[in-house]
């Protein structure tokens, strides 16, 4: 078991001395705290439940905290975060990792955005709360804005927060949140959705291109370029940008067992899985399989499959720099004269040509 303690911006002496480094000599805490406070234009707090996912929490408060100083010295001077649970208890994320001495909930008021990061806890039968869905209420009153990551949107949900607004849910957990959720409007197609008091974030890697839309509003794109630079990242990746699988949201159908293939399926797109696995996958025959598909998409396992590899790959021609090869090995093709050829079938044109097409178009 892994622990993890929210570290302060510095690290005092038993005097209160708060010290930089031995070079620099210590400067008093009161000094730092006067130079934060009138600084920070950005100020998050992280509500953590039970089995987050931890790489979307990393992410966002990494941004923050790459954003927060210069030179990755992880004062809290231009941006500021708390991590809290309810009654301030540790929590351990999905992986094991555990958070070990977060704060208890504070003031909302405290806060421009608080961050609900959730995970597995959120698809299982347990609720937070009614002290938690209270404390988000109190929030959204305040009008402080809410941010969903991963599935901490479930919680927000709970809480009678989103109404008519549009979330963006993870394409893994989409299937779950419309179960629970049936009236909320939800879309798979973007990293994440910002409706002014709500905003809401697929989670994983899409929290730190959240992370640097904040940054970039409120500390300016100098220090969002810099977050960038840090993470080792090419660019800053928008909203709109679709999650890479998110074709079952588009399938018309309620038949578990369709969508639960067409989730391995998604998770497979590079080393596809044979008709045989996913039958054995969702209990039922091959040739069950097969008519379920038919009935629920008007093609056999097999070339729906296909079908969706192709789609994914044209997605990444018009919105990654990979080479045609290297897309035709990430959606399962041994070679990219086979890949080509049942590309061109489908969408009677070549990868070269969507992706000549792609290069002559203006950035958005």
């Amino acid at each position: 078991m892994t622990s993890i303690r929210p570290s302060d911006p510095g690290d005092r002496d038993l005097s209160g001395t708060l010290h930089r480094s031995s070079e620099e000599g210590p400067v008093r805490a009161a000094g730092i705290g006067e130079q934060a406070a009138g600084a920070r234009k950005l100020r998050v707090g992280f509500i953590l439940l039970d089995q987050f996912t931890l790489a979307g929490f990393a992410g966002f408060v990494e941004a923050l905290r790459l954003a927060a100083d210069d030179g990755g010295r992880s004062r809290q001077i231009y941006a500021s975060w708390s991590i809290m649970t309810e009654k301030g208890l540790p929590c351990r994320a999905s992986c094991g990792a555990v958070i070990g001495d977060p704060d208890d909930l504070k003031d909302p008021h405290g806060f421009d955005y608080i961050a609900v990061c959730g995970g597995n806890g959120n698809l299982s039968t347990k609720t937070q709360s009614p002290a938690l869905l209270d404390y988000l209420r109190a929030a959204r009153a305040a009008n402080v804005c809410l941010i969903g990551v991963c599935n901490g949107t479930f919680t927000i949900a709970r809480a009678g927060l989103i109404g008519a607004r549009t979330v963006c849910i993870n394409w893994n957990s989409f299937d779950a949140f419309r179960a629970k959720f049936p009236a909320v409007r939800t879309r798979t197609d973007h990293l994440f959705i910002d409706e002014g008091d709500l905003i809401t974030c697929a989670g994983s890697t899409a929290a730190i291109d959240l992370g640097t839309y904040l940054i970039s509003r409120h500390c300016g794109e100098h220090r969002a370029r810099q977050v960038v630079r840090h993470m080792l990242l090419q660019q800053m990746r928008p909203a709109r940008l679709p999650q890479p699988h998110f074709f079952s949201e588009l399938l018309e159908t309620d038949d578990v067992r369709v969508r639960q293939a067409v989730h391995l399926m998604e998770q497979r797109l590079d080393s596809p899985p044979s008709i045989d696995a996913l039958a054995r996958y969702v209990g039922v025959s091959d040739r069950q399989l097969g008519r379920l598909f038919r009935k629920a998409t008007g093609l056999s396992t097999k070339t729906f499959l296909l079908h969706l590899r192709l789609r994914y790959a044209r997605w990444l021609l018009l919105n990654s720099s990979y080479s045609v090869m290297q897309i035709a090995f990430n959606c399962g093709f041994a070679d990219a004269s086979h890949f080509s050829r049942e590309f061109r079938a489908l969408f009677f044109e070549t990868p070269r040509n969507v992706r000549k097409f792609s290069a002559e178009q203006p950035p958005h």
